[in-house]
């Protein structure tokens, strides 16, 4: 949006999630996510310091992601007890809220971000994935090779807001970068930072590992707008 101002707007929303203008050379811009499930549009709605309503309607398209085909010991595709329905259930909301508390973070960085590793990716975002030939889940992160003990790298400067061990996920950690954006490394062998650090752009913030629920040692990267998940490559190197 050009020569606008933050001042004339009050409150912006897409997709559920609050927008958070900055302006540059007139510019006005923000950082918004488009759920991977979202094929019919999405609306932009702007609230004005003088109380209008402004709704702008943004056009979406499928996206084209190919399907895995996984073999796994049956351990991995039952469906899980109540109890461990319940512990992925807290797990779940703990990270939502991590997302959530982000939008009340100050933008903390200034540079691009960068990739947590440089090695090849192996499996990208949005796959669907069938374990044993029933089609359980959608794969909502990158996944990077690399060896148990390789350094997976912050991929910007941030807080840490999350460390433990998750059951899906195994060693865990949660970056908030402000403005909303969070970025999250699983499946490590070991964790290098503790909550509450802030970490710089590049920093070693844990290894390589195999711990969750995988089929082999490697890095999920996940980055997420509030709590909608996106495609981290469209975020790398921006």
């Amino acid at each position: 949006m050009r020569d606008a101002s933050p001042s004339a707007i009050t409150h912006a929303t897409l997709a559920g999630e609050p927008l958070h203008f900055r302006v540059e050379d007139n510019v006005l811009s923000a950082f918004a996510a488009v759920p991977v499930d979202s094929t019919n549009g999405l609306t932009l709605a702007l609230l004005c310091t003088d109380g209008a309503r402004v709704d702008v309607r943004i056009a979406t398209r499928d996206g084209e992601y190919p399907l895995e085909r996984l073999t796994v010991a049956p351990r991995f595709s039952a469906p899980p007890d109540s109890a461990l329905l319940a512990r992925q259930r807290r797990e779940a909301a703990r990270a939502a809220e991590v997302s959530r508390a982000s939008h009340d973070t100050p933008r903390l960085f200034t540079e691009p971000f960068l990739p947590p590793r440089t090695t090849r990716i192996t499996s990208g975002f949005g796959s669907g994935r069938t374990f044993n030939g029933t089609v359980t889940s959608r794969h909502m992160g990158t996944d990077y090779a690399g060896a148990v003990g390789a350094p997976v790298r912050a991929t910007n400067r941030g807080v840490v807001r999350l460390v433990d061990r998750f059951y899906l996920g195994g060693n865990v950690v949660y970056l908030d970068h402000g403005d909303g954006l969070v970025s999250a490394y699983l499946h490590l062998s070991r964790q290098r930072v503790a909550v509450g650090d802030t970490v710089q752009r590049g920093d070693v913030i844990g290894e390589v590992g195999a711990t969750g629920r995988v089929t082999g040692p490697h890095l999920h990267f996940i980055v997420r707008y509030g709590n909608v998940t996106v495609d981290p490559e469209s975020v790398v190197a921006r």
